[in-house]
């Protein structure tokens, strides 16, 4: 299962590059509890509970205020107990004008193929000096 999960996993991050948000959606269950860190401007609506909150209260909100928001070097780490972690880079830019390269981890959780869990970990102030 677990090489399973991971090849989920990379799917919806290759789904995500090329914008294919159907597919990524595709890839939660119906009751998905997605949480942003602490301290991210996108964490006041946590949890989000279900592909349509995460769409609308996340994604949503990333694909107005930047320019572009990508995902650069992931790396895919095998975890126990149906878990996946993810260490990555955001190399993004708000319409503001600002930049920003930030470490992010995202601790994933699965179940019978569908991620029931997300988590995110990311430098938060990286984030809002450039959000401001």
């Amino acid at each position: 299962m677990a090489n399973k999960n991971m090849s989920i996993i990379d799917r919806l991050y290759n789904a995500f590059a090329v914008g294919d948000i159907p597919t990524v959606l595709g890839s939660m269950d119906a009751s998905i509890a997605w949480n942003e860190a602490e301290g991210n401007a996108y964490s006041d609506g946590n949890p989000y509970i279900g592909p349509d909150a995460i769409l609308n209260g996340v994604f949503g909100r990333i694909m107005q205020e930047h320019e572009y928001f990508n995902l650069k070097d992931i790396e895919l780490h095998e975890m126990l107990n149906d878990k996946v972690l993810a260490t990555l880079r955001y190399d993004a830019k708000y319409k503001n004008g600002h930049p920003y390269n930030a470490q992010v981890a995202h601790f994933w959780t699965l179940k019978d193929g569908k991620i029931v869990a997300f988590q995110q970990y990311v430098d938060t102030k990286k984030l809002n000096d450039a959000r401001n």
